[in-house]
């Protein structure tokens, strides 16, 4: 395990600097994720003008949905498709190293980008948060980092057995966005299609680290939803290790 650890960090270390030089689309990067939480924000605004929650929620579903951001459709099925995963495939490590190290390069840049720019919005649009709501919303959303993740990889390992893998990703975000709290927060949806939502893994994706950071969701609610999404996550964790498993077999014996 550590040294898994120590493979990890310097393939972050590595990817953070092979990221500096990449400005110009790191700034593409944030505008394309930051894009869906405004408009949700102008929306809901004009159907509810007095509730400042609105503002803060959108507010926050912009820095998670920026800190959170995961491309492994790009930056590993295209190694499938060009066949440069048979390299990693040799090497004496765990080939998830890879993705997760450049991963986590790219949501250090889009931050250190990305929240500044956030953090103007919401000073400017009057959004106000209590220091107990978004410490608690920390965990939320690390859940939610770790879940997006993996169901992008999970979607991405489609390489495998089609070229049409971005749509496939594509379709997850669409989903994503629908149900988990961008196209609408979850806490005005009508019931019973709440409870669905929540009870789906997309809400922790994206919409459950700002109802947490906002007050919507709190106590014994928060830790509830904090062990749904921990069990999402061991979900996809053993369905995206057993579609590697699938996928390499096929890889490899079409390669053989």
């Amino acid at each position: 395990m550590t040294r898994i650890l120590r493979l990890t960090a310097l393939r972050v270390r590595r990817q953070v600097l092979d990221w500096s030089g990449g400005w110009w689309f790191l700034l593409t990067l944030v505008a394309n994720e930051t894009l869906g939480p405004l408009v949700g924000l102008f929306v809901w605004s004009t159907v509810f003008p007095d509730d400042p929650r609105v503002v803060a929620y959108f507010i926050a579903l912009t820095a998670v949905q920026m800190t959170t951001a995961s491309y492994e459709n790009h930056t590993f099925s295209e190694t499938v498709y060009n066949g440069t995963v048979s390299h990693e495939l040799l090497k004496p490590q765990p080939v998830v190293i890879g993705p997760i190290g450049e991963n986590l390069a790219i949501r250090v840049w889009m931050t250190l980008i990305g929240l500044p720019v956030v953090a103007l919005a919401g000073f400017a649009l009057g959004a106000s948060y209590e220091w107990s709501h978004l410490l608690l919303a920390l965990p939320a959303l690390l859940g939610a980092a770790v879940l997006r993740f993996l169901f992008t990889w999970t979607l991405a390992l489609a390489a495998f057995w089609t070229e049409r893998v971005h749509a496939v990703v594509t379709f997850g975000w669409l989903v994503t966005f629908v149900l988990g709290g961008a196209a609408a927060p979850v806490s005005l949806l009508p019931d019973p299609w709440r409870a669905v939502a929540v009870t789906l893994p997309f809400h922790a994706m994206l919409g459950l680290p700002a109802d947490v950071a906002t007050g919507t969701i709190g106590g014994a609610d928060a830790l509830v939803a904090f062990g749904r999404s921990s069990a999402w996550i061991l979900v996809f964790g053993a369905l995206s290790a057993a579609v590697w498993r699938a996928g390499v077999r096929r890889y490899t014996v079409i390669g053989a």
